[in-house]
Protein backbone atom coordinates (compact mmCIF):
# COMPACT_ATOMS: atom_id res chain seq x y z
CA UNK A 1 0.00 0.00 0.00
CA UNK A 2 0.96 3.57 -0.49
CA UNK A 3 2.19 3.99 3.41
CA UNK A 4 4.52 1.10 3.08
CA UNK A 5 5.93 2.42 0.03
CA UNK A 6 6.70 5.67 1.87
CA UNK A 7 8.25 4.55 5.20
CA UNK A 8 11.32 4.86 3.89
CA UNK A 9 11.10 7.95 2.83
CA UNK A 10 10.19 9.60 6.30
CA UNK A 11 12.23 7.15 8.15
CA UNK A 12 15.26 9.52 5.77
CA UNK A 13 14.06 12.51 6.63
CA UNK A 14 13.96 11.75 9.99
CA UNK A 15 17.49 10.31 9.90
CA UNK A 16 18.53 13.94 7.97
CA UNK A 17 16.56 16.18 10.79
CA UNK A 18 18.65 14.46 13.58
CA UNK A 19 22.21 15.25 12.27
CA UNK A 20 21.15 18.62 12.72
CA UNK A 21 18.12 18.90 15.64
CA UNK A 22 19.33 17.21 19.11
CA UNK A 23 16.54 15.67 20.03
CA UNK A 24 12.73 17.08 20.17
CA UNK A 25 11.64 14.01 17.86
CA UNK A 26 7.89 14.73 18.90
CA UNK A 27 8.38 18.34 17.30
CA UNK A 28 9.84 17.40 14.22
CA UNK A 29 7.13 14.97 13.64
CA UNK A 30 4.39 17.15 14.75
CA UNK A 31 6.00 19.84 12.20
CA UNK A 32 5.98 16.84 9.20
CA UNK A 33 1.98 16.11 10.09
CA UNK A 34 1.43 19.77 9.41
CA UNK A 35 3.08 20.21 6.54
CA UNK A 36 1.76 16.82 5.04
CA UNK A 37 -2.13 18.06 5.54
CA UNK A 38 -1.59 21.66 4.54
CA UNK A 39 -1.12 22.76 8.16
CA UNK A 40 0.63 26.15 9.91
CA UNK A 41 2.22 25.97 12.80
CA UNK A 42 3.06 27.90 15.37
CA UNK A 43 6.02 27.43 17.92
CA UNK A 44 5.87 29.29 21.28
CA UNK A 45 9.45 29.38 23.17
CA UNK A 46 11.82 31.21 24.83
CA UNK A 47 14.94 32.44 22.45
CA UNK A 48 17.95 30.39 21.63
CA UNK A 49 15.89 26.70 21.89
CA UNK A 50 16.19 26.10 18.34
CA UNK A 51 13.20 27.28 16.54
CA UNK A 52 15.40 29.28 13.47
CA UNK A 53 17.00 26.16 12.77
CA UNK A 54 14.45 23.80 13.10
CA UNK A 55 12.36 25.14 10.67
CA UNK A 56 15.79 25.60 8.31
CA UNK A 57 16.76 22.71 8.66
CA UNK A 58 12.64 21.32 8.11
CA UNK A 59 13.40 23.10 4.36
CA UNK A 60 16.68 21.74 3.82
CA UNK A 61 15.59 18.35 4.06
CA UNK A 62 12.46 18.83 1.75
CA UNK A 63 14.52 20.40 -0.56
CA UNK A 64 12.34 23.67 -0.63
CA UNK A 65 12.36 26.84 -1.03
CA UNK A 66 12.90 28.80 2.75
CA UNK A 67 12.55 32.10 3.90
CA UNK A 68 12.85 34.27 7.03
CA UNK A 69 10.78 37.57 7.88
CA UNK A 70 11.32 39.39 11.50
CA UNK A 71 8.09 40.25 12.44
CA UNK A 72 8.29 43.97 13.48
CA UNK A 73 5.82 47.03 14.93
CA UNK A 74 6.67 48.41 11.57
CA UNK A 75 6.41 45.80 9.06
CA UNK A 76 3.61 46.62 6.55
CA UNK A 77 1.27 43.87 4.97
CA UNK A 78 2.82 44.68 1.58
CA UNK A 79 6.68 43.91 3.07
CA UNK A 80 4.76 40.39 3.19
CA UNK A 81 2.67 39.77 0.52
CA UNK A 82 4.24 41.97 -2.34
CA UNK A 83 3.62 45.05 -4.15
CA UNK A 84 3.11 46.83 -7.67
CA UNK A 85 5.58 49.38 -8.55
CA UNK A 86 5.28 51.32 -11.27
CA UNK A 87 7.72 51.15 -13.93
CA UNK A 88 8.38 54.37 -15.81
CA UNK A 89 9.78 52.32 -18.91
CA UNK A 90 6.65 50.66 -19.57
CA UNK A 91 4.63 53.14 -18.42
CA UNK A 92 2.52 50.49 -16.43
CA UNK A 93 2.32 48.81 -12.63
CA UNK A 94 4.88 45.42 -12.23
CA UNK A 95 3.72 43.29 -9.69
CA UNK A 96 6.92 42.60 -6.79
CA UNK A 97 6.54 38.93 -5.13
CA UNK A 98 7.21 39.14 -1.59
CA UNK A 99 8.35 36.68 1.04
CA UNK A 100 5.33 34.80 1.05
CA UNK A 101 6.08 33.61 -2.64
CA UNK A 102 7.92 30.60 -1.16
CA UNK A 103 7.72 26.69 0.42
CA UNK A 104 8.68 27.29 4.17
CA UNK A 105 8.00 31.02 5.24
CA UNK A 106 9.43 31.40 8.72
CA UNK A 107 7.40 34.41 10.07
CA UNK A 108 9.82 34.99 13.24
CA UNK A 109 8.37 36.55 16.62
CA UNK A 110 4.96 36.96 14.97
CA UNK A 111 3.41 38.63 17.40
CA UNK A 112 5.48 41.76 17.21
CA UNK A 113 4.16 42.66 13.95
CA UNK A 114 0.49 45.08 14.33
CA UNK A 115 -3.04 43.04 13.90
CA UNK A 116 -3.37 44.91 10.23
CA UNK A 117 0.25 43.57 9.36
CA UNK A 118 -0.83 39.58 11.00
CA UNK A 119 -4.32 39.56 9.03
CA UNK A 120 -2.63 39.92 5.49
CA UNK A 121 -1.39 36.30 6.15
CA UNK A 122 -4.99 35.18 6.48
CA UNK A 123 -5.99 34.49 2.70
CA UNK A 124 -2.00 33.55 2.39
CA UNK A 125 -2.91 30.57 5.11
CA UNK A 126 -6.39 29.21 4.25
CA UNK A 127 -6.42 29.88 0.63
CA UNK A 128 -3.00 29.38 -0.27
CA UNK A 129 -2.72 32.88 -2.55
CA UNK A 130 -2.27 36.72 -2.72
CA UNK A 131 -4.61 39.17 -3.81
CA UNK A 132 -3.23 42.81 -4.71
CA UNK A 133 -5.26 45.51 -6.06
CA UNK A 134 -7.60 42.93 -6.85
CA UNK A 135 -5.83 40.30 -8.89
CA UNK A 136 -5.21 36.92 -7.40
CA UNK A 137 -1.47 35.37 -7.28
CA UNK A 138 -1.39 31.76 -6.37
CA UNK A 139 1.14 30.82 -3.83
CA UNK A 140 3.56 27.35 -3.69
CA UNK A 141 0.74 24.73 -2.96
CA UNK A 142 3.71 23.29 -0.51
CA UNK A 143 3.42 26.81 1.18
CA UNK A 144 3.76 26.40 5.20
CA UNK A 145 4.24 28.78 7.51
CA UNK A 146 6.00 28.32 11.11
CA UNK A 147 5.55 31.01 12.99
CA UNK A 148 7.38 31.61 16.39
CA UNK A 149 6.63 33.55 19.50
CA UNK A 150 7.98 34.14 22.96
CA UNK A 151 5.57 33.52 25.51
CA UNK A 152 7.56 35.36 28.27
CA UNK A 153 8.30 38.77 26.57
CA UNK A 154 4.83 40.64 26.65
CA UNK A 155 6.12 43.96 25.73
CA UNK A 156 5.89 45.64 22.15
CA UNK A 157 3.60 42.74 21.40
CA UNK A 158 0.23 41.77 19.94
CA UNK A 159 -1.42 39.01 20.45
CA UNK A 160 -2.84 36.86 17.99
CA UNK A 161 -6.44 37.14 17.60
CA UNK A 162 -8.45 34.01 17.36
CA UNK A 163 -8.68 34.14 13.72
CA UNK A 164 -5.45 33.84 12.79
CA UNK A 165 -4.84 31.02 15.64
CA UNK A 166 -7.12 29.28 14.21
CA UNK A 167 -5.22 29.37 11.07
CA UNK A 168 -3.04 27.21 12.79
CA UNK A 169 -3.04 23.51 12.63
CA UNK A 170 -1.55 23.09 15.52
CA UNK A 171 1.34 25.13 18.56
CA UNK A 172 4.28 23.39 19.54
CA UNK A 173 6.89 23.87 22.03
CA UNK A 174 10.56 22.84 21.68
CA UNK A 175 11.75 22.74 25.80
CA UNK A 176 15.23 23.31 27.00
CA UNK A 177 17.53 19.90 26.33
CA UNK A 178 18.15 17.79 29.13
CA UNK A 179 21.88 17.21 30.05
CA UNK A 180 22.78 14.45 27.58
CA UNK A 181 21.11 16.47 24.38
CA UNK A 182 22.76 19.77 25.73
CA UNK A 183 26.43 18.21 25.87
CA UNK A 184 25.93 16.88 22.40
CA UNK A 185 24.78 20.34 21.29
CA UNK A 186 28.53 21.71 22.77
CA UNK A 187 29.91 18.27 20.33
CA UNK A 188 28.15 18.79 17.70
CA UNK A 189 28.46 22.38 16.93
CA UNK A 190 31.36 23.57 18.49
CA UNK A 191 32.45 23.72 14.69
CA UNK A 192 29.84 25.91 13.36
CA UNK A 193 25.61 25.29 12.71
CA UNK A 194 26.95 24.03 8.79
CA UNK A 195 26.09 20.59 8.99
CA UNK A 196 25.68 18.56 5.59
CA UNK A 197 22.30 16.55 6.21
CA UNK A 198 22.49 14.60 2.88
CA UNK A 199 20.69 14.88 -0.11
CA UNK A 200 16.63 16.35 0.47
CA UNK A 201 13.60 14.33 -0.81
CA UNK A 202 12.51 14.40 -4.25
CA UNK A 203 9.26 16.32 -5.39
CA UNK A 204 8.08 12.78 -6.42
CA UNK A 205 8.61 11.96 -3.10
CA UNK A 206 7.27 14.48 -1.49
CA UNK A 207 4.02 13.96 -3.73
CA UNK A 208 4.01 10.48 -2.80
CA UNK A 209 4.12 11.03 1.05
CA UNK A 210 0.98 13.42 1.17
CA UNK A 211 -0.92 10.89 -1.24
CA UNK A 212 0.04 8.32 1.32
CA UNK A 213 -1.77 10.47 4.15
CA UNK A 214 -4.85 10.16 2.17
CA UNK A 215 -4.87 6.41 1.89
CA UNK A 216 -5.13 5.98 6.06
CA UNK A 217 -8.26 4.63 7.15
CA UNK A 218 -10.39 6.50 9.85
CA UNK A 219 -13.17 4.60 11.41
CA UNK A 220 -16.53 5.99 11.68
CA UNK A 221 -16.20 5.31 15.48
CA UNK A 222 -13.06 7.61 15.40
CA UNK A 223 -14.59 10.22 13.36
CA UNK A 224 -17.30 10.43 16.13
CA UNK A 225 -14.61 10.36 19.07
CA UNK A 226 -13.08 13.53 17.44
CA UNK A 227 -16.60 15.09 17.30
CA UNK A 228 -17.12 14.19 20.82
CA UNK A 229 -13.91 16.06 21.85
CA UNK A 230 -14.56 19.05 19.72
CA UNK A 231 -17.70 19.81 20.77
CA UNK A 232 -17.19 19.26 24.91
CA UNK A 233 -14.86 22.13 24.40
CA UNK A 234 -17.46 24.01 22.89
CA UNK A 235 -19.90 22.92 26.22
CA UNK A 236 -17.19 23.22 29.14
CA UNK A 237 -18.10 25.45 31.66
CA UNK A 238 -14.55 27.45 31.43
CA UNK A 239 -14.43 27.45 27.93
CA UNK A 240 -15.73 30.70 26.70
CA UNK A 241 -14.52 30.11 23.05
CA UNK A 242 -14.81 26.67 22.00
CA UNK A 243 -13.29 24.47 18.67
CA UNK A 244 -14.35 25.57 15.71
CA UNK A 245 -15.32 22.57 12.97
CA UNK A 246 -12.57 23.63 11.57
CA UNK A 247 -10.29 22.72 14.30
CA UNK A 248 -12.47 18.76 13.86
CA UNK A 249 -11.65 18.75 11.20
CA UNK A 250 -8.16 19.84 11.37
CA UNK A 251 -7.37 16.85 14.54
CA UNK A 252 -8.85 14.56 11.94
CA UNK A 253 -6.36 15.18 8.84
CA UNK A 254 -3.36 15.74 11.44
CA UNK A 255 -4.42 12.13 12.94
CA UNK A 256 -4.22 9.97 9.79
CA UNK A 257 -1.05 12.30 8.83
CA UNK A 258 0.63 10.90 12.54
CA UNK A 259 -0.85 7.56 11.58
CA UNK A 260 1.23 7.64 8.32
CA UNK A 261 4.35 8.74 9.36
CA UNK A 262 4.16 6.20 12.20
CA UNK A 263 4.03 3.22 9.21
CA UNK A 264 0.01 1.99 9.73
CA UNK A 265 -2.53 2.76 7.15
CA UNK A 266 -5.07 3.25 9.75
CA UNK A 267 -5.93 5.75 13.23
CA UNK A 268 -5.71 4.92 16.74
CA UNK A 269 -7.74 6.70 19.35
CA UNK A 270 -3.72 6.66 20.87
CA UNK A 271 -3.14 9.50 18.09
CA UNK A 272 -5.90 11.30 18.75
CA UNK A 273 -4.99 12.08 22.71
CA UNK A 274 -1.48 12.33 21.05
CA UNK A 275 -2.21 15.31 18.86
CA UNK A 276 -5.56 16.62 20.98
CA UNK A 277 -3.07 19.48 22.81
CA UNK A 278 -1.05 20.80 20.02
CA UNK A 279 -4.11 21.21 17.63
CA UNK A 280 -6.83 22.14 20.11
CA UNK A 281 -5.16 24.26 23.03
CA UNK A 282 -4.66 27.30 21.08
CA UNK A 283 -8.23 27.34 20.13
CA UNK A 284 -9.67 27.47 23.22
CA UNK A 285 -10.63 30.95 24.93
CA UNK A 286 -10.67 30.42 28.40
CA UNK A 287 -12.98 32.55 30.96
CA UNK A 288 -12.29 35.06 32.53
CA UNK A 289 -13.61 33.44 35.55
CA UNK A 290 -11.65 30.44 34.99
CA UNK A 291 -8.20 32.04 33.82
CA UNK A 292 -8.26 34.02 37.75
CA UNK A 293 -8.59 30.49 38.89
CA UNK A 294 -5.40 29.60 37.03
CA UNK A 295 -7.31 27.14 34.53
CA UNK A 296 -5.47 27.09 31.50
CA UNK A 297 -6.61 25.48 27.91
CA UNK A 298 -4.26 22.84 28.07
CA UNK A 299 -5.71 22.00 31.57
CA UNK A 300 -9.59 21.81 29.87
CA UNK A 301 -8.00 19.82 26.63
CA UNK A 302 -6.11 17.32 28.91
CA UNK A 303 -9.61 17.01 31.68
CA UNK A 304 -11.96 16.06 28.25
CA UNK A 305 -9.71 13.55 26.89
CA UNK A 306 -9.85 11.94 30.23
CA UNK A 307 -13.85 12.34 30.09
CA UNK A 308 -14.87 11.48 27.09
CA UNK A 309 -15.35 7.71 26.26
CA UNK A 310 -13.09 6.04 24.47
CA UNK A 311 -14.32 3.87 21.02
CA UNK A 312 -14.10 0.47 22.28
CA UNK A 313 -12.08 -2.21 20.11
CA UNK A 314 -9.51 0.17 18.52
CA UNK A 315 -6.77 -0.50 21.09
CA UNK A 316 -4.83 -2.70 18.19
CA UNK A 317 -6.48 -0.94 15.44
CA UNK A 318 -9.56 -3.47 14.77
Amino acid sequence: MATDKADPAVGRFKQMMSKVIVGNEHAIELVLVAFLTQGHVLIEDVPGVGKTLLARTFARCLGLEFRRVQFTPDLLPSDITGINVFNPRTLEFEFKPGPVFCDILLADEINRATPRTQASLLECMQERQVTIDGVTHRLSPHFTVLATQNPIELQGTFPLPEAQMDRFLMRIHLGYPDEAQEMEILERFEQGTQIDVGPPLTQAEIAELKQGVKQVHLSEDLRAYIRNICRHTRNHDAVELGASPRATLSLAQACKAYAFIEGRNFVLPDDVKTLALAVLAHRLVVSQDAFMRGVSAQDIVLEILDEVPVPIGHTTGQ
